[in-house]
């Protein structure tokens, strides 16, 4: 999300950073040049207009332009009006017992899939959760729900043949009070365009249920027309929330600039994937880094947290820090990165890649190539995984016969391991305080050779060591 965005800007800004001083005529240029970019990245008109006017009246003034670095000021005046602009999201209201969301949106919007997302979400939390589905007209809508209920191991309402949305609502309110649930999900029907009759009936099941959240699901790649249907649906139903689906697929990211603008009502949730755990609290902070090419670290340590089994993290960490590495180490560590979901993903969160994301896009690092590095080293024998030099031309011939690679893929695996191998050994002589050091001087390296296989690494050489 955002990549068309923060490319455009982060060529502003680089332009900007360029200049010795900064003049009013400058800034005006640069604002000129923003503007473009919001407009292009389906940004509202009005909300364009607004954010630009602020940002011009902070960076012409006196303390920005006098400042000792004031293309800097400039980006970090851009950046709080952005986390101004998204807005933050607030706590979901889930003091009354059973609390109910009512999720509201068009078909195809995701409101079924979001559902259960939110479901799994809470249940991980300790929340217990009761799931019902009220589109009658959808075929299979009430069967799709009850399937990611089993596949997700979640409570679902019971279908009952030939029972209206609102008959449903009274079975689903019962049902929630009688089991104690601490959360009630109700995932009204949809239609492919706002009709009154929808708007009526989310409405009755409004007056029924009382909900604490209402929360409109909307497809991002719809852009502007998202803010459209955020708005009727905030008229006419009144809503508390925005869950905005799909983020993954839309590069532009103008719904969510001009979400909160346009309906004064925050994004609660981004859909990021189409697993069940794929679905982030929004972070107006985070996203403002990621849209300026600052990444999201923040994010990158919740997702190993949650992904990365610590306990097994720790005692390889233990291993590699001891000098003790060898090609089992290294299938636990590819094992660990592919647990974590898209690497280009991943690696869009790391500060400063944004920049070379054409490099990335165009590099072999995928996901796929984890699996190929993993088939190979599962093609070796234990004794060949722990000691490598043992693994000559016929040896590795075999290999890759095993694998369905290439020797030369063979070789380059190979290669990375025996980089990281030295590094860990390097580790180990340097003690903490040399470990430290070192860290810091890499986190300054860009280029090299690419261990992965074909195009530029990312990731960085290895610092020289003295």
């Amino acid at each position: 999300m955002f990549a068309g965005l923060s490319e455009r800007l982060s060529s502003v800004f680089d332009k900007l950073t360029r200049r010795g001083i900064l003049t009013e005529s400058s800034v005006d240029e640069t604002m000129r040049e923003i503007k473009i970019a919001l407009l292009e990245a389906d940004v509202a008109l009005p909300v364009v207009k607004s954010f630009i006017a602020s940002v011009r009246e902070k960076a012409i003034g006196e303390q920005v332009i006098k400042s000792i670095s004031p293309a800097q000021m400039v980006v970090k005046i851009v950046h709080d009006e952005l986390v101004k602009l998204l807005g933050e999201s607030t706590e979901l209201n889930l003091k009354q017992l059973p609390s109910v969301i009512l999720m509201v949106g068009l078909q195809g919007s995701g409101k079924t899939t979001s559902s259960a997302k939110l479901a799994v979400r809470f249940q991980k939390k300790g929340k217990k959760v009761l799931l019902a589905s009220l589109d009658t007209y959808r075929p299979a809508a009430q069967d799709q729900l009850a399937e990611l209920g089993v596949k997700n191991n979640l409570s679902v309402l019971p279908i009952v043949a030939g029972q209206k949305p609102l008959q449903i609502t009274e079975r689903a309110l019962r049902e929630a009070k009688a089991g104690l649930y601490d959360i009630l999900i109700l995932d009204t029907a949809g239609r492919l365009h706002i009709d009154t009759d929808m708007m009526a009936e989310v409405a009755s099941v409004r007056d029924m249920s009382h909900p604490s959240e209402t929360l409109l699901v909307v497809d991002s790649l719809m852009g502007q027309d998202a803010v459209h249907l955020a708005k009727s649906f905030s008229e006419k139903v009144g809503i508390t929330g925005i869950v905005l689906t799909r983020v993954d697929g839309d590069s532009r990211g103008g719904a969510a600039l001009s979400m909160r603008a346009v309906t004064g009502c925050p994004i609660q949730f981004l859909g990021v994937g189409e697993k069940a755990d794929a679905l982030e609290a929004f972070d107006a902070k985070r996203v403002a880094d990621r849209i300026l090419g600052m990444g999201d670290v923040v994010g990158l340590v919740e997702t190993a947290i949650e992904k990365i089994n610590q306990e097994d993290a720790q005692k390889t960490a233990e291993r590699m820090l001891s000098g003790q590495f060898n090609l089992n180490d290294l299938l636990d560590q590819l094992r660990q990165i592919e647990k974590m979901g898209d690497i280009q993903g991943i690696m869009k969160m790391i500060p400063g890649l944004s920049k070379i994301q054409d490099k990335i896009k165009d590099s072999d690092l995928n996901n796929q190539l984890l699996k190929r590095q993993q088939a190979i080293i599962l093609s070796m024998t234990p004794r060949e995984r722990k000691n490598p030099d043992l693994l000559k031309a016929s040896r590795k011939q075999r290999i890759a016969n095993g694998a369905g690679v290439t020797v030369n893929d063979v070789n380059r695996l190979l290669k990375q391991y025996e980089q990281m191998a030295m590094v860990m050994k390097k580790f180990k002589k340097m003690g903490p305080f040399g470990m430290m050091s070192m860290m810091k001087k890499a986190g300054q390296l860009m280029g090299g050779a690419n261990p992965f296989g074909g195009g530029h690494n990312p990731f960085g050489g290895l610092p020289p060591f003295k």
